[in-house]
């Protein structure tokens, strides 16, 4: 989930720094072929973030808030030709590989990942890719995607952000702080000082707090480009004898390297942590040229460093969609010594033919002296064409995924195939939800049946009465699995005359140990006193989890706890066993390869054990009634993903709204049972 950074400005070399200026670092080119390189290396072959995404905003900052304060001096920031260099630099080689990316995703993406897709194509085109990310990062449900051909572009977004509104934040202070009279280094130093420490401390924070969404959030990662500024200032104040620059040089490179072994970047940045490859970076620079074999500067002064450094910008914007789409073909998880080595060697030729065939000609190109807004006229044709389409995609997958399921069709009878005596299926029809469809087959009640808790905001009850007075009320409290069955629950309902009062949050079940997650604790405890006062009929929840090929399903204690505290209470328990889980999605494999091949199907032995985890729980309390519907997810054989003509899932563990609701008779004459019996 990283990206390296924009090709960098062009600077001069000038026989002696100048006031206000900086020097040609030649070492700076090497710094960012490294960075990519341990990026690209660490993608394909480790499976590992590198932290090299951290190297390129760093060396964002340090170039840009040199080229501001340098222009500061001698006049002032314009903010048309900035912005047009970025749009020239970048724009040409971004929307290459976005279009290449539209093309290879057509034929080799399944339909689910279609709309999703296209959408974060045109995020990725506007630079907000990051918050697409991040926003998902707070939905459960998102967190279970394939990983996005495009989610790379979440660092290019941030760096978009920052180029946009560095150049104003710099522009405004310079006018300040002359008009004062003041000393614009030294302020500006105190400036970039203030936003390390805010941004820095922000990211501590939410690190600590939400990880996932603080990876891709701008603000906790402005410090990184301020350290850089910061550095930009003062390098050529320091003196720093050449012994000791030549051991900062090398420890700045092995910091490098080793950063990604040592820590888990992608679970732990950008918290403090982040400042490791931040700092070693800062090292190469400020070892700079030290004149000395010796030095680590020999080494990323070179040539073939040199021009990798002018290939990093492409480089990285294609490999992260070769090796998916090199994946996808091999239909292999892993791409292996030889496979990897396939996926760089394809990376470099398509990074070597977007450096020399489209990023130069258009930075050789004269574009702002024919025409006022030459750069910008090109940005717009080369957007347009992405999102132009990624739209047409978008809405093709839109179309595709238009679904509306008919009741009791005779055609699509789903779980009641496996039913004593059940129907049969017809033969030839096309399953159904479309697998373009499948991404919006959770379930879910519309805001207006829905509110926050008064107790604890982050519960949310939502209720569906079809009857003005409703013969039972069932609460469905737990996790995603409990709530796909109010699909299952809704016909039930309306047919009984209950009424559904829902409790959800995506992974956390209704249970009193919630590992590593105070909120799912905080939310349990709040859904529990929500239940207390209801007083509901019966609290349907599930009754196992983790029925998965790799793992044994179990019954937690956790679970038998809560259903102690709603016997304490008279209240009854029914309680589901959970579906199946797997380590792949049964419903691409039965896109990719046909709802009947054997590979897409899982034995039933593997998921499930011939007796329920809860036989195995002593002191049961006696106010749970278990519901095993079991024999409707699997036959007595194996566990396929069509069954009745109907998917079962809509990606590795989650049934499908359109199956669940084709359940609802067997729920219903199970739960009525039940509810006749405690009255």
């Amino acid at each position: 989930m990283t990206q390296s950074p924009p090709a960098p400005p062009e600077v001069s070399t000038p026989v002696a720094p100048a006031p206000g200026k900086t020097r040609y670092r030649p070492e700076l080119q090497g710094l960012r072929a490294l960075a990519c390189a341990l990026v690209v290396i660490y993608h394909v072959w480790l499976d590992r973030v590198s932290g090299g995404v951290d190297v390129f905003f760093f060396v964002t900052g340090f170039l840009i808030t040199g080229q501001l304060f340098r222009a500061s001096l001698r006049d002032r920031v314009r903010f048309r030709a900035t912005w047009g260099r970025f749009v020239k630099r970048l724009f040409p080689a971004m929307m290459t590989v976005l279009v290449g990316t539209v093309i290879g995703a057509y034929f080799l993406l399944p339909e689910t990942r279609w709309e999703q897709t296209a959408g974060e194509i045109v995020a990725s085109a506007l630079f907000f890719e990051n918050w697409q990310l991040a926003a998902q990062s707070a939905d459960y449900f998102a967190q279970h995607d394939q990983a996005s051909i495009v989610q790379h572009f979440w660092s290019l977004s941030i760096q978009g952000q920052f180029y946009l509104v560095w150049p104003l934040l710099i522009a405004a202070f310079a006018f300040v702080v002359k008009r004062l009279g003041g000393n614009l280094h030294r302020w500006l130093i105190g400036l970039l000082t203030v936003l390390t420490a805010g941004s820095l401390a922000y990211s501590v924070y939410l690190t600590a707090a939400d990880q996932q969404f603080a990876y891709f959030m701008s603000a906790t990662r402005v410090w990184e480009f301020a350290i850089g500024g910061l550095v930009a200032l003062a390098i050529d104040k320091l003196a720093v004898p050449r012994a000791l620059r030549v051991l900062l040089g090398w420890l700045g490179v092995a910091g490098l390297v080793l950063c990604g072994l040592v820590l888990q970047v992608g679970t732990m940045f950008p918290g403090y942590v982040a400042l490791w490859p931040v700092v070693a970076a800062a090292l190469v620079l400020v070892a700079g040229q030290t004149g000395t074999v010796l030095g680590a500067d020999r080494i990323l002064s070179s040539r073939l460093l040199n021009y990798l450094g002018n290939l990093s910008f492409s480089l990285y914007l294609w490999h992260w969609p070769v090796l998916l789409f090199y994946v996808m073909l091999r239909d292999r998880p892993e791409v292996g010594l030889r496979g990897g080595a396939v996926v760089i060697a394809v990376s470099l030729a398509l990074a070597m033919l977007t450096y020399h065939l489209v990023e130069q000609p258009v930075l050789r190109a004269k574009l702002d002296t024919r025409t006022v807004w030459g750069s910008y006229r090109v940005g717009a044709a080369t957007l347009a064409v992405v999102l132009a389409l990624a739209g047409a995609w978008q809405l093709a997958a839109v179309e595709r995924a238009t679904f509306v399921q008919k009741e009791d069709d005779p055609a699509y009878p789903g779980a009641e195939v496996l039913s004593p005596d059940g129907p049969r299926a017809a033969g030839d029809a096309e399953p159904i939800p479309p697998f373009a469809a499948l991404p919006k087959q959770y379930d879910n009640f519309t805001e207006e049946q829905c509110r926050h808790s008064d107790k604890n905001e982050i519960v949310i009850i939502c209720n569906e009465s079809l009857h003005p007075n409703p013969t039972r009320r069932i609460v469905v409290a737990g996790d995603s699995h409990s709530q796909q069955f109010n699909a299952a629950l809704r016909p039930a309902a309306e047919k009984a005359g209950w009424e559904i009062i829902s409790m959800g949050r995506g992974g956390c079940p209704l249970t009193t140990v919630a590992p590593n997650n105070p909120e799912c604790t905080a939310w349990n405890e709040t859904v529990m006193q929500e239940i207390l006062e209801i007083k509901p009929d019966a609290v349907f929840t599930m009754a196992s989890r983790d029925a998965h090929p790799l793992r044994d399903e179990v019954t937690p204690p956790g679970y038998v706890e809560q259903w102690r505290t709603l016997e304490e209470a008279g209240i009854p328990v029914i309680a589901a066993r959970d579906n199946p889980r797997y380590n792949r999605s049964l419903a691409e494999c039965a896109e990719k390869r046909g709802v009947d091949h054997p590979s897409c199907s899982v034995s039933r032995e593997k998921v499930y054990d011939p007796q329920p985890s809860w036989t195995a729980v002593e002191n049961m309390p006696q106010n749970v009634h278990f519901a095993d519907f079991s024999d409707y997810f699997c036959t007595p054989t194996e566990c396929p993903p069509m069954i009745g003509n109907v998917l079962v899932y809509l990606d590795n563990n989650h049934i499908t709204k359109a199956y669940m609701k084709t359940l609802a008779p067997m729920v219903r004459e199970r739960l009525s049972g039940i509810l006749d019996r405690v009255g």
